[in-house]
């Protein structure tokens, strides 16, 4: 007997439709899976075996199973296919209704008791089950809210296999898991850190929020206790909230590297990952045999805060630059060839020298000229170049500690960024462009207009600090960041000269010591 299910997999965050083929024939007792399965695809029969007996069903006993995987030239992996294959076993023998099962997309884990485990990337399933007009989706119950933030199809939650044969044989009558997105989104968008929280640094918080306002990366030098740390956590309760499309790109990266609660439906708040500098490219950027997200891609419509920035090997921050400058990153491998979303605001810190204490106003610095040119020679100029605003953090002042003055808090902040935000995305209404960070010569040169006096200041700047081309369209850039802070249709003077403020690493005492 042969018996067809509908399922799916997964490659980048898209997921593209697979047939599981069934063949129950007589002849020497076997079960073999064919289509290209990995290692965890090729151990289903196991867990299906087990599944089907716990679960009181009766197994095909000496009989010829062959389970074919297609489309067979590309390559399966995880544990999902395993409730598909053992309702395509369940179906060929007879023992389950043939009926819906062209309607619905099956996945799903199991275990040895016939309980249904959740898996990876659900979200992506439930999209494409709508994008190919299927009826809906059985998945793991675990899984429920996240599926059925797509609407338009049934989703099906389940727990057991008995529960879901049941269903397909029309003994009981399930209902379709629904969930309100505005809600799952209002619970989601509680942020426990706040800007308030941050005594003094006046200065650093202004930097921030024209970083955020503009979607600028950022560089923060500074001594350590000086607070970079605590200003990065909070750096995204300033950011504008996400919409429900961003919330759900997001959402799917995450699904699919595993990172999702159980029961939760949606990321609402914008990521914030920070790793270790002792991280490979390949965790930062993705990689695999079959490629999986790196940190860019998890970062993707939030922040990427690398702290010590020196420290991480010189290789694996040159892969950042395609990242930042396309908004995406294509892994190849001899498996597949993998593009993910990866457009994210880049935070980084680090000490002024070796020893942290350049900058200090009481301790002494111990580093020679030497030493400090060698540690900033770490960062290479093209990645710093791509890093509109460097600003340099004080230590903390003793007043400001114990100051009762409380500080303004994130959500005041986010109002001004939401305001300038508004304004870019009226300007570039139509393009490609959404911020004012990812501006193009063409963009630059249309809203971007200098009059005399900002051309003279410009110009004096450009030719004592001796910028680049990409540091002075960095300039622009934010100095069009400021004006819109202001709600100003003309960049002044004023604006250009604290966006020159923000470029600290184009000064040569940072690199002579000095």
């Amino acid at each position: 007997m042969l018996s067809k299910i509908k399922s799916a997999a997964i490659i980048g965050i898209d997921a593209y439709e697979v047939e599981v083929e069934v063949d129950i024939s007589p002849g020497l007792p076997g079960f073999s899976v064919v289509g290209l399965p990995d290692a965890s695809v090729k151990e289903s029969k196991d867990r299906v075996r087990s599944a089907v007996k716990n679960s009181e069903y009766r197994f095909p006993p000496n009989m010829k199973i062959t389970i074919n995987l297609s489309p067979a030239d590309k390559k399966k992996e995880g544990p999902s296919f395993d409730l598909p294959i053992a309702i395509g076993i369940m179906s060929a023998g007879d023992s389950v209704s043939r009926a819906m099962l062209n309607d619905y997309l099956i996945i799903g884990e199991l275990s040895l008791d016939g309980s249904i485990n959740p898996v990876k990337g659900c979200l992506s399933f439930a999209l494409l089950a709508r994008e190919k007009g299927y009826k809906g989706i059985i998945i793991p119950h675990a899984n429920a809210d996240e599926a059925a933030v797509v609407e338009e199809i049934d989703v099906m939650p389940v727990k057991s296999l008995r529960e879901i044969i049941d269903f397909l044989n029309g003994e009981s009558a399930a209902v379709p898991h629904k969930i309100d997105i505005e809600s799952a989104f209002s619970k989601s968008r509680k942020y426990s850190l706040d800007f308030s929280d941050v005594k003094g640094q006046q200065y650093i918080k202004r930097a921030l929020e024209i970083a955020a306002a503009g979607g600028h990366n950022l560089l923060m030098i500074g001594p350590p206790g000086s607070g970079k740390t605590m200003l990065a956590r909070r750096f995204s309760t300033i950011l504008p909230e996400m919409n429900l499309e961003e919330a759900i790109e997001t959402t799917r990266i995450h699904s699919i590297s595993g990172l999702m609660r159980e029961k939760s439906a949606l990321i609402a708040l914008r990521p914030y990952r920070s790793p270790h500098h002792t991280i490979s490219d390949a965790g930062l950027i993705g990689g695999g045999a079959i490629p999986k997200p790196g940190e860019v891609s998890l970062s993707h419509n939030g922040v990427l805060f690398l702290d010590e920035l020196p420290e991480f090997n010189r290789n694996v921050l040159e892969v950042l630059r395609q990242p930042l400058e396309d908004g995406h990153v294509t892994i190849s491998r001899a498996a597949a060839s993998v593009t993910y979303p990866a457009r994210f605001m880049l935070l980084a810190a680090m000490n002024p020298c070796p020893c942290g204490y350049a900058t200090h106003p009481t301790r002494t610095c111990s580093c020679s000229a030497r030493q400090k040119e060698k540690y900033i020679s770490k960062i290479s100029g093209p990645l710093l170049d791509r890093i509109d605003i460097h600003v340099e953090v004080p230590v903390v002042q003793y007043s400001d500690l114990v100051s009762k003055v409380e500080a303004e808090p994130s959500e005041d902040i986010r109002k001004r960024v939401n305001t300038a935000r508004k304004l870019q995305e009226s300007r570039f209404k139509g393009t490609k462009v959404y911020f004012n960070a990812h501006m193009g010569p063409r963009q630059l040169k249309k809203h971007c207009g200098l009059g005399d006096d900002s051309q003279a200041l410009l110009k004096k700047a450009i030719e004592n600090l001796g910028l680049s081309a990409r540091a002075y369209d960095r300039i622009l850039k934010v100095s069009r960041t400021i004006a819109d802070l202001e709600g100003s249709e003309e960049i002044k003077s004023a604006h250009i000269a604290e966006a020159i403020q923000y470029r600290s690493l184009d000064r040569d005492y940072w690199k002579t010591g000095v």
